[in-house]
C-alpha cells in the first residue's frame, strides 16, 4: 500500500471513529443532530488531520487556520474532532448539552479550538470573510475554512457574504457545503430547491468543485485544489448522505435533530464498528 493510500485509510479509520463518538454523545445527552453532523464527517475529518494548520496546545497561535461551523448545531462532530485533536479530554465528550460543559449544544467561544459561537443559520459566511480580510489586513498567510449547510444557502445573508468574498477576490477562504439535501423541515428540493447550486456560485465569481463528500481521495484532492486557486474564494460543493454510516439514519429527515434510543445506539454502534 502507497504513503497516499495508507493517508486515506487512516483519515477513513478516523471518520469511522469520530462518527462511533457523535452518536455515543448524542445519546448520552438525549438531544442532539446526529443526521447533519454524520454526513459531514469525512469532510470535517480530512480538514483537521490532513489540510488544517494548527496548534491545539496553543488555540490563539496568531498563525492558525481558522475554521468556522456556520451550521453550529452540528457541533457534535466539532467536538469529537476538536478532541481527537487534543484541544481538550475525550471524557468531556460525554457532557454534550449539561448545564456547564464547555459543549454545548451550539459552538461556544468557551470551548477551546472554537473562533466564534454559532447557531443562527446563514452567518457563518460573513464570519468566514471577516477571517479572510482580517488576514489579508494583518499581512498573515493563514487560510480559512467554513462549513456550510444547504438549508442554510436558501437565507440571503449567504448570498450578500458570496458576493462580497468574490469582489475582494479572497483566496484565502474556503467555503464547504454539505450538501445532504435535507433540512429540518424536509428535503431541500421540496422547501426550497438550491439546483443548479453549482452554476448559482459561479455566476457569483466563485471557484466551484465538486465532489463527492465521502470519498477521502476527493475531499483531499479538492482542499488541493482551493488552496491553489488565485484572486477567487473556492466552495467545495460535498454531494453526502444524511446520516451517513447508519443505515437507518441515511437519507431521512427523522434524524435531523433526534436523539437515537439506547436499542438505536446500540444498532449504529455495530454498524460503525
Amino acid at each position: 500500500m502507497s504513503a497516499a493510500q495508507n493517508k486515506i485509510q487512516e483519515l477513513e479509520d478516523k471518520a469511522k471513529q469520530i462518527r462511533r463518538l457523535i452518536i455515543q454523545m448524542i445519546s448520552k445527552a438525549g438531544s442532539g443532530h446526529p443526521g447533519g453532523s454524520l454526513s459531514a464527517t469525512d469532510l470535517i475529518t480530512a480538514l483537521f488531520f490532513s489540510v488544517l494548520k494548527y496548534n491545539s496546545k496553543d488555540p490563539q497561535w496568531l498563525n492558525r487556520d481558522r475554521f468556522h461551523m456556520s451550521k453550529g448545531h452540528c457541533c457534535p462532530l466539532w467536538y469529537a474532532v476538536l478532541a481527537e485533536a487534543g484541544y481538550f479530554s475525550k471524557d468531556k465528550l460525554m457532557t454534550l448539552r449539561q448545564l456547564g460543559s464547555l459543549l454545548q449544544g451550539h459552538p461556544d467561544r468557551r470551548t477551546p479550538g472554537v473562533e466564534v459561537s454559532s447557531g443562527s443559520l446563514g452567518q457563518g459566511l460573513s464570519v468566514a470573510l471577516g477571517m479572510s480580510l482580517a488576514a489579508r489586513i494583518d499581512k498573515k498567510d493563514y487560510r480559512t475554512y467554513v462549513l456550510l449547510g444547504d438549508g442554510e444557502t436558501q437565507e440571503g445573508n449567504i448570498w450578500e457574504a458570496a458576493m462580497a468574498c468574490s469582489h475582494y477576490k479572497c483566496d484565502n477562504l474556503c467555503a464547504i457545503l454539505d450538501y445532504n439535501g435535507f433540512q429540518i423541515d424536509g428535503s431541500t428540493k421540496e422547501i426550497m430547491n438550491l439546483d443548479p447550486i453549482a452554476a448559482k456560485w459561479k455566476a457569483f465569481g466563485w471557484h466551484t468543485i465538486e465532489i463527492d463528500g465521502h470519498n477521502m481521495q476527493q475531499i483531499l484532492l479538492a482542499y488541493d485544489e482551493a488552496r491553489r486557486v488565485k484572486d477567487k474564494p473556492t466552495i467545495i460543493i460535498a454531494r453526502t448522505i444524511k446520516g451517513k454510516g447508519v443505515s437507518f439514519m441515511e437519507n431521512t429527515v427523522e434524524f435531523h435533530g433526534r436523539a437515537p434510543t439506547a436499542d438505536e445506539t446500540e444498532k449504529a454502534l455495530k454498524e460503525l464498528a
